[in-house]
Protein backbone atom coordinates (compact mmCIF):
# COMPACT_ATOMS: atom_id res chain seq x y z
CA UNK A 1 0.00 0.00 0.00
CA UNK A 2 1.30 3.70 -0.76
CA UNK A 3 2.19 5.94 2.42
CA UNK A 4 -0.17 8.32 2.56
CA UNK A 5 0.52 11.15 4.23
CA UNK A 6 -1.99 14.31 5.36
CA UNK A 7 -0.89 17.24 7.57
CA UNK A 8 -3.55 19.05 9.95
CA UNK A 9 -2.54 22.23 10.92
CA UNK A 10 -2.22 25.10 13.45
CA UNK A 11 -5.49 27.13 13.21
CA UNK A 12 -3.61 30.18 11.71
CA UNK A 13 -4.28 33.45 13.48
CA UNK A 14 -5.00 36.26 10.99
CA UNK A 15 -4.88 40.16 10.68
CA UNK A 16 -6.37 40.51 14.12
CA UNK A 17 -4.12 38.13 15.45
CA UNK A 18 -0.97 40.28 14.49
CA UNK A 19 0.31 37.75 12.52
CA UNK A 20 0.32 36.12 9.29
CA UNK A 21 2.25 33.11 7.83
CA UNK A 22 5.78 32.81 8.60
CA UNK A 23 9.22 31.88 6.33
CA UNK A 24 9.29 28.13 8.77
CA UNK A 25 5.67 27.83 6.93
CA UNK A 26 6.96 28.49 3.46
CA UNK A 27 10.34 26.29 3.39
CA UNK A 28 8.56 23.33 5.66
CA UNK A 29 9.33 22.05 8.85
CA UNK A 30 12.31 20.38 9.82
CA UNK A 31 11.84 16.49 8.70
CA UNK A 32 14.65 15.06 11.04
CA UNK A 33 12.63 15.27 13.94
CA UNK A 34 8.93 14.28 14.44
CA UNK A 35 8.53 17.55 16.81
CA UNK A 36 9.22 20.89 16.84
CA UNK A 37 9.37 23.79 19.14
CA UNK A 38 9.49 27.40 18.71
CA UNK A 39 8.86 31.00 20.62
CA UNK A 40 8.09 34.33 19.45
CA UNK A 41 8.72 37.49 21.17
CA UNK A 42 7.15 40.78 19.88
CA UNK A 43 6.38 44.53 20.45
CA UNK A 44 3.91 46.15 19.08
CA UNK A 45 1.70 49.41 18.38
CA UNK A 46 -2.18 49.26 18.54
CA UNK A 47 -4.07 52.58 17.38
CA UNK A 48 -7.88 51.01 18.31
CA UNK A 49 -7.28 47.48 20.58
CA UNK A 50 -10.94 48.43 21.94
CA UNK A 51 -12.08 48.07 18.13
CA UNK A 52 -14.66 51.47 19.75
CA UNK A 53 -16.08 53.13 17.15
CA UNK A 54 -14.87 56.58 15.52
CA UNK A 55 -17.38 58.92 16.01
CA UNK A 56 -16.75 57.69 20.61
CA UNK A 57 -15.23 59.88 22.59
CA UNK A 58 -12.08 57.82 24.40
CA UNK A 59 -9.15 58.08 27.02
CA UNK A 60 -6.07 56.43 25.76
CA UNK A 61 -7.63 54.93 22.82
CA UNK A 62 -4.15 53.56 21.61
CA UNK A 63 -1.70 51.29 23.07
CA UNK A 64 2.05 50.17 23.22
CA UNK A 65 2.23 46.80 24.31
CA UNK A 66 4.09 43.36 24.06
CA UNK A 67 3.73 39.63 23.15
CA UNK A 68 5.56 36.50 24.24
CA UNK A 69 3.86 33.38 22.15
CA UNK A 70 5.77 29.77 22.97
CA UNK A 71 4.56 26.87 20.60
CA UNK A 72 4.59 23.19 20.21
CA UNK A 73 3.90 20.69 16.90
CA UNK A 74 3.98 16.98 16.68
CA UNK A 75 3.90 15.68 12.89
CA UNK A 76 3.85 11.62 13.42
CA UNK A 77 3.64 9.60 10.49
CA UNK A 78 3.15 5.54 9.55
CA UNK A 79 2.58 3.82 6.88
CA UNK A 80 -1.31 3.88 6.85
CA UNK A 81 -1.49 6.80 9.50
CA UNK A 82 -0.52 10.50 9.77
CA UNK A 83 -0.88 12.41 13.69
CA UNK A 84 -0.87 16.25 13.80
CA UNK A 85 -0.37 17.76 16.98
CA UNK A 86 -0.55 21.60 17.72
CA UNK A 87 -0.11 23.47 21.08
CA UNK A 88 0.29 27.71 21.11
CA UNK A 89 0.14 29.83 24.06
CA UNK A 90 0.30 33.89 23.43
CA UNK A 91 0.38 36.18 26.15
CA UNK A 92 -0.19 40.18 25.02
CA UNK A 93 0.41 42.56 27.39
CA UNK A 94 -1.43 46.17 26.62
CA UNK A 95 0.20 49.69 28.38
CA UNK A 96 -2.97 51.47 28.48
CA UNK A 97 -6.78 50.40 28.88
CA UNK A 98 -9.31 52.53 26.67
CA UNK A 99 -12.12 54.34 28.19
CA UNK A 100 -14.95 56.58 26.63
CA UNK A 101 -14.64 59.87 28.12
CA UNK A 102 -17.20 58.82 30.75
CA UNK A 103 -14.42 56.36 32.35
CA UNK A 104 -16.57 53.30 30.90
CA UNK A 105 -14.38 50.63 29.66
CA UNK A 106 -14.21 49.84 26.12
CA UNK A 107 -14.71 45.77 25.80
CA UNK A 108 -11.42 46.18 27.34
CA UNK A 109 -11.39 45.26 30.76
CA UNK A 110 -7.59 43.72 31.62
CA UNK A 111 -4.14 44.35 30.39
CA UNK A 112 -3.19 40.82 29.52
CA UNK A 113 -4.95 38.88 26.79
CA UNK A 114 -4.11 35.11 27.31
CA UNK A 115 -5.01 33.42 24.09
CA UNK A 116 -4.61 29.14 24.07
CA UNK A 117 -4.99 27.05 21.10
CA UNK A 118 -5.01 23.14 20.72
CA UNK A 119 -5.52 21.44 17.31
CA UNK A 120 -5.02 18.14 16.56
CA UNK A 121 -5.41 15.72 13.79
CA UNK A 122 -5.80 11.97 12.37
CA UNK A 123 -5.65 10.79 9.10
CA UNK A 124 -5.86 7.02 8.53
CA UNK A 125 -6.20 4.94 5.43
CA UNK A 126 -8.00 1.46 5.45
CA UNK A 127 -6.77 1.05 1.92
CA UNK A 128 -6.28 3.18 -1.09
CA UNK A 129 -9.93 3.25 -1.65
CA UNK A 130 -11.00 4.61 1.62
CA UNK A 131 -9.44 6.89 4.19
CA UNK A 132 -10.76 8.65 7.51
CA UNK A 133 -10.04 12.27 8.63
CA UNK A 134 -10.76 13.28 12.33
CA UNK A 135 -9.83 16.70 13.86
CA UNK A 136 -10.20 19.08 16.33
CA UNK A 137 -9.31 22.53 16.99
CA UNK A 138 -9.80 24.48 20.56
CA UNK A 139 -9.33 28.11 20.92
CA UNK A 140 -9.46 30.50 24.21
CA UNK A 141 -9.20 34.35 22.94
CA UNK A 142 -10.40 37.73 22.15
CA UNK A 143 -9.90 38.83 18.73
CA UNK A 144 -12.53 37.50 16.16
CA UNK A 145 -10.34 36.17 13.75
CA UNK A 146 -9.11 33.20 16.11
CA UNK A 147 -13.28 32.58 17.16
CA UNK A 148 -14.25 31.92 14.16
CA UNK A 149 -14.59 28.49 12.75
CA UNK A 150 -14.41 29.33 8.45
CA UNK A 151 -13.88 32.62 6.36
CA UNK A 152 -16.85 34.31 7.70
CA UNK A 153 -16.98 36.65 10.74
CA UNK A 154 -20.27 36.63 13.24
CA UNK A 155 -18.36 39.89 15.12
CA UNK A 156 -15.95 42.22 14.35
CA UNK A 157 -15.06 43.25 17.91
CA UNK A 158 -12.50 42.11 20.45
CA UNK A 159 -13.96 40.63 23.53
CA UNK A 160 -12.22 40.84 26.59
CA UNK A 161 -12.19 37.18 28.68
CA UNK A 162 -12.24 33.64 28.17
CA UNK A 163 -14.09 33.42 25.22
CA UNK A 164 -14.41 29.80 23.68
CA UNK A 165 -14.32 28.23 19.95
CA UNK A 166 -14.36 24.54 19.91
CA UNK A 167 -14.48 23.22 16.17
CA UNK A 168 -14.26 19.42 15.39
CA UNK A 169 -14.67 17.56 12.18
CA UNK A 170 -14.86 13.92 10.90
CA UNK A 171 -14.75 13.19 6.85
CA UNK A 172 -14.54 9.75 5.10
CA UNK A 173 -13.70 9.34 1.69
CA UNK A 174 -13.91 6.29 -0.25
CA UNK A 175 -13.25 5.60 -3.90
CA UNK A 176 -16.22 3.45 -4.96
CA UNK A 177 -15.58 2.83 -8.90
CA UNK A 178 -12.43 3.93 -11.22
CA UNK A 179 -13.83 6.69 -12.20
CA UNK A 180 -16.91 7.64 -9.10
CA UNK A 181 -15.97 8.49 -5.51
CA UNK A 182 -18.27 9.50 -2.01
CA UNK A 183 -17.52 11.96 0.57
CA UNK A 184 -19.19 12.10 3.75
CA UNK A 185 -18.30 14.63 6.47
CA UNK A 186 -19.25 16.10 10.09
CA UNK A 187 -18.35 19.32 11.14
CA UNK A 188 -19.27 20.86 14.66
CA UNK A 189 -18.54 24.29 16.33
CA UNK A 190 -19.54 25.47 19.51
CA UNK A 191 -19.06 29.13 20.52
CA UNK A 192 -18.95 30.10 24.58
CA UNK A 193 -18.72 33.88 25.08
CA UNK A 194 -17.55 35.36 28.78
CA UNK A 195 -20.00 38.87 28.20
CA UNK A 196 -23.07 37.55 29.58
CA UNK A 197 -25.97 39.28 31.91
CA UNK A 198 -27.33 41.41 28.92
CA UNK A 199 -31.35 42.65 28.54
CA UNK A 200 -33.08 43.74 25.45
CA UNK A 201 -31.79 46.72 25.67
CA UNK A 202 -28.21 45.70 25.07
CA UNK A 203 -27.79 42.24 24.85
CA UNK A 204 -24.81 40.53 25.63
CA UNK A 205 -22.04 39.03 23.13
CA UNK A 206 -23.07 35.48 25.05
CA UNK A 207 -27.25 36.31 24.34
CA UNK A 208 -26.26 36.32 20.91
CA UNK A 209 -23.78 34.05 19.57
CA UNK A 210 -23.38 31.16 22.02
CA UNK A 211 -24.59 28.16 20.07
CA UNK A 212 -23.75 24.80 18.91
CA UNK A 213 -23.81 24.35 14.81
CA UNK A 214 -23.85 21.14 13.05
CA UNK A 215 -22.79 20.66 9.52
CA UNK A 216 -23.08 17.59 7.83
CA UNK A 217 -23.10 16.98 4.37
CA UNK A 218 -22.86 13.83 1.68
CA UNK A 219 -20.89 14.60 -1.70
CA UNK A 220 -20.66 12.21 -4.72
CA UNK A 221 -17.36 13.03 -7.43
CA UNK A 222 -17.24 11.69 -11.18
CA UNK A 223 -13.76 11.82 -13.04
CA UNK A 224 -14.95 13.86 -16.10
CA UNK A 225 -11.38 13.66 -17.21
CA UNK A 226 -8.21 13.19 -16.39
CA UNK A 227 -7.72 16.28 -14.63
CA UNK A 228 -11.57 17.31 -14.12
CA UNK A 229 -13.89 16.15 -11.35
CA UNK A 230 -17.83 17.34 -11.02
CA UNK A 231 -19.44 17.25 -8.00
CA UNK A 232 -23.11 16.99 -6.49
CA UNK A 233 -23.67 17.68 -2.72
CA UNK A 234 -26.18 17.94 -0.15
CA UNK A 235 -25.65 19.52 3.39
CA UNK A 236 -27.88 19.46 6.11
CA UNK A 237 -27.08 22.26 9.00
CA UNK A 238 -28.81 22.93 12.46
CA UNK A 239 -27.42 26.25 14.80
CA UNK A 240 -28.84 26.10 18.15
CA UNK A 241 -28.49 29.06 20.14
CA UNK A 242 -27.88 28.52 23.80
CA UNK A 243 -27.08 31.91 25.90
CA UNK A 244 -30.77 31.84 27.10
CA UNK A 245 -30.80 35.17 27.62
CA UNK A 246 -33.67 38.12 26.62
CA UNK A 247 -31.80 39.17 23.30
CA UNK A 248 -34.87 41.35 21.44
CA UNK A 249 -37.89 42.97 22.75
CA UNK A 250 -40.07 46.37 23.57
CA UNK A 251 -38.21 46.99 26.93
CA UNK A 252 -41.31 48.51 28.42
CA UNK A 253 -43.67 45.15 27.43
CA UNK A 254 -41.73 42.08 28.78
CA UNK A 255 -44.61 40.31 26.71
CA UNK A 256 -42.58 41.01 23.59
CA UNK A 257 -39.43 39.92 24.44
CA UNK A 258 -37.48 37.12 23.17
CA UNK A 259 -34.64 34.93 24.01
CA UNK A 260 -31.41 33.52 21.85
CA UNK A 261 -32.76 30.28 20.51
CA UNK A 262 -35.52 32.90 18.77
CA UNK A 263 -32.74 32.32 15.91
CA UNK A 264 -32.89 28.86 16.15
CA UNK A 265 -32.38 27.49 12.78
CA UNK A 266 -32.13 24.22 10.35
CA UNK A 267 -30.99 24.68 6.55
CA UNK A 268 -30.57 22.23 3.76
CA UNK A 269 -28.25 23.08 1.25
CA UNK A 270 -27.97 21.53 -2.51
CA UNK A 271 -25.32 22.12 -4.67
CA UNK A 272 -23.02 21.40 -7.80
CA UNK A 273 -19.46 21.69 -8.80
CA UNK A 274 -15.97 21.36 -9.60
CA UNK A 275 -12.31 20.44 -9.09
CA UNK A 276 -9.53 21.13 -11.37
CA UNK A 277 -6.05 21.23 -11.77
CA UNK A 278 -5.05 23.46 -14.55
CA UNK A 279 -1.67 22.17 -13.78
CA UNK A 280 0.86 20.36 -11.92
CA UNK A 281 1.26 24.41 -9.75
CA UNK A 282 -1.95 25.32 -10.03
CA UNK A 283 -5.90 24.11 -8.94
CA UNK A 284 -9.21 24.85 -8.30
CA UNK A 285 -12.42 24.22 -6.98
CA UNK A 286 -16.39 25.51 -6.93
CA UNK A 287 -19.52 24.60 -5.38
CA UNK A 288 -22.65 26.24 -6.26
CA UNK A 289 -26.17 25.91 -5.26
CA UNK A 290 -29.00 27.32 -2.97
CA UNK A 291 -29.50 27.13 0.77
CA UNK A 292 -33.44 26.64 2.34
CA UNK A 293 -33.20 27.78 5.81
CA UNK A 294 -36.31 27.16 7.95
CA UNK A 295 -36.37 29.07 11.53
CA UNK A 296 -38.21 26.41 13.43
CA UNK A 297 -38.34 28.24 16.76
CA UNK A 298 -39.47 31.63 15.27
CA UNK A 299 -43.66 31.46 14.27
CA UNK A 300 -42.87 35.23 12.77
CA UNK A 301 -39.89 34.76 10.48
CA UNK A 302 -40.77 32.61 6.67
CA UNK A 303 -38.48 30.30 5.73
CA UNK A 304 -36.29 31.12 2.71
CA UNK A 305 -34.03 30.15 0.18
CA UNK A 306 -30.68 31.87 -0.37
CA UNK A 307 -27.34 31.26 -2.55
CA UNK A 308 -24.72 29.14 -1.81
CA UNK A 309 -21.06 29.54 -2.93
CA UNK A 310 -17.75 28.42 -2.16
CA UNK A 311 -14.94 28.38 -4.36
CA UNK A 312 -10.72 28.50 -4.50
CA UNK A 313 -7.90 28.90 -6.26
CA UNK A 314 -4.58 27.68 -5.40
CA UNK A 315 -1.28 28.90 -7.31
CA UNK A 316 2.32 27.58 -6.04
CA UNK A 317 3.96 29.80 -8.54
CA UNK A 318 7.89 29.32 -8.00
CA UNK A 319 9.95 27.55 -5.20
CA UNK A 320 8.75 29.04 -1.77
CA UNK A 321 5.97 31.37 -3.50
CA UNK A 322 2.68 30.98 -3.76
CA UNK A 323 -0.99 32.82 -3.85
CA UNK A 324 -4.49 31.97 -3.46
CA UNK A 325 -7.92 33.15 -3.56
CA UNK A 326 -11.24 32.30 -2.89
CA UNK A 327 -15.06 33.44 -2.53
CA UNK A 328 -18.10 32.15 -0.41
CA UNK A 329 -21.50 33.46 -0.04
CA UNK A 330 -23.97 32.05 2.68
CA UNK A 331 -25.64 32.74 6.06
CA UNK A 332 -24.25 32.92 9.19
CA UNK A 333 -24.30 34.16 12.81
CA UNK A 334 -24.17 37.74 13.80
CA UNK A 335 -23.60 39.82 16.93
CA UNK A 336 -26.62 42.62 16.16
CA UNK A 337 -30.24 42.14 16.75
CA UNK A 338 -31.14 39.90 13.78
CA UNK A 339 -32.30 36.87 12.90
CA UNK A 340 -29.08 36.15 10.84
CA UNK A 341 -27.03 37.35 7.73
CA UNK A 342 -25.93 37.24 4.67
CA UNK A 343 -22.14 37.30 3.60
CA UNK A 344 -20.49 37.78 0.66
CA UNK A 345 -16.88 37.50 1.28
CA UNK A 346 -13.56 37.38 -0.77
CA UNK A 347 -9.96 37.03 0.72
CA UNK A 348 -6.37 36.52 -1.10
CA UNK A 349 -2.97 35.56 0.34
CA UNK A 350 0.44 35.63 -1.21
CA UNK A 351 3.84 34.00 -0.08
CA UNK A 352 6.78 35.19 -1.79
CA UNK A 353 10.37 33.93 -1.34
CA UNK A 354 12.18 37.12 -2.51
CA UNK A 355 15.83 35.21 -2.07
CA UNK A 356 17.16 32.50 0.22
CA UNK A 357 16.37 34.05 3.86
CA UNK A 358 13.60 36.92 2.95
CA UNK A 359 10.20 36.20 3.07
CA UNK A 360 6.75 38.18 1.85
CA UNK A 361 3.35 37.42 3.19
CA UNK A 362 0.72 39.36 2.52
CA UNK A 363 -3.30 38.65 2.74
CA UNK A 364 -6.38 40.67 2.06
CA UNK A 365 -10.45 39.93 3.01
CA UNK A 366 -13.57 41.83 2.60
CA UNK A 367 -16.90 40.69 3.27
CA UNK A 368 -19.73 42.44 2.90
CA UNK A 369 -23.20 41.37 5.22
CA UNK A 370 -26.28 42.13 5.10
CA UNK A 371 -28.80 41.17 8.04
CA UNK A 372 -32.40 39.46 8.09
CA UNK A 373 -35.00 39.92 10.59
CA UNK A 374 -34.92 42.00 13.49
CA UNK A 375 -34.09 45.69 14.12
CA UNK A 376 -30.96 45.50 11.94
CA UNK A 377 -33.55 44.16 9.03
CA UNK A 378 -31.68 44.89 5.41
CA UNK A 379 -28.80 46.85 7.22
CA UNK A 380 -25.50 46.37 5.84
CA UNK A 381 -21.81 46.13 7.15
CA UNK A 382 -18.42 46.10 5.51
CA UNK A 383 -15.08 44.69 6.75
CA UNK A 384 -11.76 44.98 5.09
CA UNK A 385 -8.93 43.26 6.56
CA UNK A 386 -5.25 43.14 4.89
CA UNK A 387 -2.04 42.31 6.29
CA UNK A 388 2.00 42.21 5.27
CA UNK A 389 4.41 40.75 6.70
CA UNK A 390 8.01 40.80 5.98
CA UNK A 391 10.24 37.63 7.38
CA UNK A 392 14.10 37.16 7.81
CA UNK A 393 15.89 34.13 8.26
CA UNK A 394 18.83 34.62 9.77
CA UNK A 395 19.59 30.36 10.11
CA UNK A 396 17.27 27.76 10.26
CA UNK A 397 16.57 28.73 14.47
CA UNK A 398 16.54 32.14 14.07
CA UNK A 399 14.04 34.85 12.70
CA UNK A 400 13.24 38.19 12.50
CA UNK A 401 9.86 40.04 11.42
CA UNK A 402 8.46 43.00 10.65
CA UNK A 403 4.50 43.95 9.50
CA UNK A 404 1.23 45.47 9.83
CA UNK A 405 -2.21 45.09 10.22
CA UNK A 406 -5.61 47.31 9.38
CA UNK A 407 -8.81 46.46 9.95
CA UNK A 408 -12.30 48.69 9.31
CA UNK A 409 -15.91 48.29 9.20
CA UNK A 410 -18.13 50.48 7.43
CA UNK A 411 -21.33 50.49 8.84
CA UNK A 412 -25.35 51.56 8.55
CA UNK A 413 -25.92 51.40 12.15
CA UNK A 414 -23.79 54.21 13.43
CA UNK A 415 -20.71 51.67 14.67
CA UNK A 416 -17.93 52.51 12.25
CA UNK A 417 -14.28 51.96 13.26
CA UNK A 418 -10.59 51.71 11.67
CA UNK A 419 -7.36 49.93 13.38
CA UNK A 420 -4.04 50.26 12.73
CA UNK A 421 -1.10 47.94 14.24
CA UNK A 422 2.40 47.59 13.57
CA UNK A 423 4.62 44.89 15.01
CA UNK A 424 8.42 44.14 15.73
CA UNK A 425 9.98 40.69 16.50
CA UNK A 426 11.74 37.44 16.67
CA UNK A 427 11.14 33.91 16.58
CA UNK A 428 13.50 30.69 17.62
CA UNK A 429 12.61 27.06 16.47
CA UNK A 430 14.12 24.24 17.03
Amino acid sequence: MKKIVASVGLVALGASGLQIASAQDVVGPDTSKPWSISATLRGFYDDNPGTVENSAKMKDRDSFGFEVSPEFALAWSMQQTTINLGLLYSLRYYENIPTYANGMPARFTEHADQVFTFSIGLTHAFSEQVRLRLSDSFVIGQEPDVLRAGNTYSTFYRASGDNIRNSASLGLDAQLAPKLGLGFGYDNSLYDYKNSGGSVVSPSLSGLLDRMEHRAHLEGLYQLGPETKGILGYQFSEIDYTGDEFVAGDPFSPSTWVQSDIRNTRGHTVYVGAEHNFTRQMSGSVRVGGTYTDYYNNDGADASWTPYVNASLKYAYAAGSSASIGFSYDRNATDVIALDAESAVIFASVTHQLDARLFLNAMAQFQNSTYNGGTANNESEQYYLAGLNLEYKFNQYLSGHVGYNYDRLESDMGRTFDRNRVYLGVTARY
